[in-house]
């Protein structure tokens, strides 16, 4: 079997990712908070069954934007060959995905504002077929790895 990948992505992905997840889960927070005013005032349901569902949503929130980003930091990795890019990337599934240098059209980086504020970049990869990103790189980094992957892709396109 091959080896893995042997790149990280930033450590700062987690920061970025632990971030984007609260973001996502205040919204349930939002809903709750109605939701329990409305069952209080109404009494719709039981004090224990509304407390259930706080303690289920508090441990939720802890296992997505806590434990998910570092395992799925862990997981990320990335490396650039001569012939092709190997990502492995996966919580629960590990994937690995080979994209041949002969099948890359061209590649961006791109920052949100959590990126952004982060001074990180995703290197995305564009083929006929689909496209494939890196996330969270540092910025020289991303920019580097941009066009080392456009020069080989390049030298390849001569080839054929």
């Amino acid at each position: 079997m091959r080896k893995p990948p042997q790149h990280y992505i930033s450590k700062d992905a987690v920061f970025v990712w632990r971030v984007s997840s609260l973001l996502s889960v205040s919204f349930l927070w939002v809903g709750l908070i109605i939701f329990t005013y409305f069952s209080r005032r109404f009494d719709l349901i039981s004090f224990r069954y509304l407390l259930l569902i706080w303690i289920s949503l508090l441990l939720l929130t802890v296992v997505v934007s806590m434990l998910i980003p570092y395992i799925r930091w862990k997981r990320w990795r990335y490396e650039v060959l001569d012939q092709e890019i190997d990502l492995q990337r996966g919580v629960w599934v590990v994937s690995r995905t080979l994209i041949p240098m002969v099948r890359v059209q061209h590649v961006d980086t791109i920052q949100g504002p959590l990126l952004r504020m982060k001074k990180l970049a995703t290197v995305v990869i564009s083929t006929a077929a689909t496209k494939h990103s890196i996330p969270a790189l540092d910025e020289k980094e991303a920019d580097q790895l941009r066009d080392q992957i456009s020069r080989l892709a390049r030298v390849d396109d001569d080839d054929v």
